[in-house]
C-alpha cells in the first residue's frame, strides 16, 4: 500500500479508535458513578447539574479524555510508516481543541478544566508516541 495513503487512514482509524475508547469510558463511568438525578447527556442538562456533581464526576471525563488519546496516539506511532510524532499529534490536537470547546460551554471547576487540558492531551499523545514505537 502507498505509505501516504496509509498513514493517513492509519490516522483516521487511531482517531476514531481513540474517540470509541473516550465514549466507552464515559459510558461505563456514568453507570460506576451517576450523574444527579435527572441528568441527561447534553450539555444544557449537565450544565445545570454540574454543581451536584462530586469528585468522580469529574474525574470520570478527565480519564475518558487521556485514555482516548492515549490510544489513538499509540494505535497510529505503531502502524505509521513514518513520521510517527507528527502523525500522533494530530489526535492530541483535535481531541485538545474539543476539550477547549467543552471548556467552554460546561461550567466545570477550574481544577478540573486545567487538569483535563493540561495533562490529557499533548502529554498523552506523546506517551502514546513513546509506547506505540517501542520495538517498532
Amino acid at each position: 500500500m502507498n505509505p501516504v495513503l496509509r498513514n493517513i487512514l492509519v490516522t483516521i482509524g487511531g482517531i476514531i479508535f481513540g474517540m470509541a475508547v473516550n465514549m466507552g469510558t464515559i459510558i461505563l463511568g456514568m453507570k460506576l458513578f451517576p450523574g444527579p438525578e435527572g441528568m441527561t447527556m447534553d450539555a444544557v442538562s449537565m450544565a445545570e447539574h454540574m454543581p451536584q456533581f462530586t469528585t468522580m464526576n469529574y474525574i470520570v471525563p478527565i480519564l475518558a479524555h487521556a485514555l482516548g488519546t492515549l490510544v489513538a496516539a499509540i494505535f497510529i506511532a505503531r502502524f505509521v510508516t513514518t513520521k510517527e510524532r507528527l502523525f500522533v499529534l494530530i489526535p492530541g490536537f483535535l481531541f485538545l481543541f474539543g476539550g477547549i470547546s467543552m471548556a467552554m460551554q460546561l461550567p466545570a471547576p477550574l481544577w478540573m478544566e486545567a487538569t483535563d487540558l493540561i495533562l490529557a492531551y499533548i502529554p498523552m499523545a506523546f506517551l502514546g508516541y513513546i509506547i506505540g514505537t517501542r520495538g517498532k
